[in-house]
């Protein structure tokens, strides 16, 4: 038995109705011929908060009971898991507090504080763990941990990204998504398999943070250092134990690609699609890009899975090319 199931995924959809944008599907004629496929790009960038991180918290928070809810919530994140919690307290009208690497992103850490929550930050390299940071919060002031990818109703809430994908464009051969700790992957995954059991899902990691990989390769949980990455939301160290379960039976293969990868799709983002993409947001598109798997005259889907950077850090990662 998976930790989630398709119906979780349903009642996960419900939930969010209202809250979580419909994004739309992009295409592009150009897109097509360069790779001699359909591709369809689910547009996650332009979701509430910049990410699809809302679609996970906001399930998560709802699903509590009234009175553990009304104590608030906690939760750690390098900016787009940090948003979405924060944002999701916010209209449920309750205290948030996010636990987040003192290196993250200006643009998240400002965001964060704007919907409202208290920032708490640490030093990810030399501090303890940020699970165990969040925890100990947690405790102490009788919050709930809301975590960024290894619990069923985040994983579900995530998975929602590719029902409402399947129910946008039907049936689809090839599904690129970014993973990070696995949360987004996993939820997809249990969608496609649901929807369109011949649909192969394949997980985008980037070179240096290839923990899911080898995590799979082994058969079991593998911890990395944290990587170095331009990739923020991808320095994750290891899958969960929920995402590792569902990725290693449902997904067809992890891919990998490189920071220039990245970068180059994020500039054919820009340049072709008028879209900016912050480097995780871009890793799937940078598979694709790079020829990780064999998409010719395949429907291929794929996530554009934020879009939360500064135009001062997106010029000079380009600049430094």
């Amino acid at each position: 038995m998976l930790p989630v199931d398709f119906a979780g995924i349903r009642v996960a959809a419900e939930r969010i109705t209202g809250i979580a944008h419909r994004t739309p599907v992009l295409t592009s004629r150009l897109l097509n011929e360069l790779t001699h496929a359909e591709v369809f790009i689910k547009a996650e960038h332009l979701q509430r908060t910049g990410s699809f991180k809302i679609r996970g918290a906001y399930n998560t928070i709802t699903s509590l009971e009234p009175e553990v809810r009304a104590r608030g919530v906690v939760a750690f994140s390098s900016g787009n898991h940090a948003q979405a919690v924060a944002h999701s307290a916010q209209l449920h009208g309750i205290e948030a507090m996010i636990v987040m690497p003192d290196d993250a992103p200006a643009a998240k850490i400002s965001a964060t504080k704007a919907y409202g929550a208290e920032i708490v930050t640490y030093n990810r390299r030399r501090e303890a763990a940020r699970e165990g940071i969040a925890t100990k919060l947690a405790f102490e002031r009788g919050l709930t941990l809301i975590h960024p990818y290894d619990d069923p109703r985040v994983i579900a809430g995530q998975g929602t990204c590719a029902l409402e994908l399947f129910e946008q464009v039907g049936r689809l051969d090839i599904l690129l998504v970014c993973a990070g700790g696995g949360g987004l992957t996993a939820g997809c995954a249990v969608a496609a398999h649901h929807l369109s059991p011949a649909c192969q899902v394949y997980a985008v990691e980037p070179e240096a943070g290839d923990d899911i990989k080898q995590s799979v390769a082994a058969g079991r949980i593998i911890e990395i250092a944290v990587p170095e990455t331009i990739a923020d939301g991808q320095m994750t160290t290891s899958p969960g134990q929920h995402t590792f379960a569902i990725i290693s039976q449902l997904v067809a293969d992890v891919l990998l690609v490189s920071d220039d990868e990245i970068l180059n799709a994020m500039d054919w983002a820009f340049r072709y699609l008028n879209q900016v993409l912050e480097p995780s947001g871009a890793s799937a598109f940078a598979a694709l890009l790079a020829r990780r798997v064999e998409v010719a005259g395949r429907r291929v889907g794929l996530i554009f899975s934020g879009g939360n950077i500064d135009p001062a850090r997106f010029i000079e990662l380009f600049a430094a090319r």
